[in-house]
């Protein structure tokens, strides 16, 4: 199973601190292959080259530390960005209240999602930080979508081993249709509410 020779010196050699970085710095936003990582873990843990206790905290904490980074400097950066550049860029307080309102009804479901997705991951803290969502509904969704991210490609690696990089593979294309479809749907149900439809076929049922 395939690692990239930069990274594999920093497991093997600092082991739980490593991972706890890496995972962290990736959901951070820096370009680390989180998921292969995160397989290959799984891997060595069924080989018991690695203690499982500890690689399985350290990838949770390592994402938990990770998005909640990225959701508080969100807060601080976007009430700053937004007095000092929004007139200029076109930032009113009207389009930031419905940006606010949208992650508040529908948004925050891709901090749970969003794991799953490459490159989506790395946003979902700082929007949520930076449309002002209670910490209490951040940790609501984030938190639990950590869990299961983790859970999901250290089992991979536990459970198929050298099969799980194809497994991936699949699925990436897979998850995607699938996330689209939901966020599709509950954008149909948000607008058929807001017309009025979803209440006109309640009372007639």
């Amino acid at each position: 199973m395939p690692l990239p020779d930069s990274i594999l010196p920093w497991l093997t050699q600092y082991g739980g601190f490593a991972l706890f970085g890496l995972l962290a710095l990736g959901i951070f936003g820096l370009p680390i292959p989180d998921e292969t990582i995160m397989v290959f873990c799984g891997y060595l843990m069924v080989k018991g080259q690695i203690e499982s206790v500890t690689t399985i905290i350290a990838c949770l904490m390592g994402s938990l530390c990770g998005i909640t980074l990225s959701y508080f400097l969100g807060r601080a950066a976007g009430n700053y960005l937004a007095k000092k550049v929004g007139c200029w860029v076109g930032i009113t307080e009207e389009r930031v209240t419905r940006v606010r309102n949208w992650f508040e009804r529908i948004g925050k479901w891709t901090l749970f999602f969003g794991y799953f997705v490459p490159g989506l991951r790395h946003f979902t803290g700082y929007v949520a930080g930076a449309t002002q969502l209670d910490y209490k509904k951040f940790a609501l969704f984030a938190y639990p979508g950590a869990i299961v991210w983790v859970a999901t490609f250290l089992s991979l690696g536990y459970f198929f081993g050298e099969r799980a990089e194809h497994i991936i593979d699949m699925l990436d294309t897979d998850i995607l249709i699938g996330l689209l479809v939901v966020i599709i749907l509950i954008c149909l149900i948000v607008f058929l509410r807001r017309r009025g439809c979803i209440s006109v076929i309640n009372k007639r049922n």
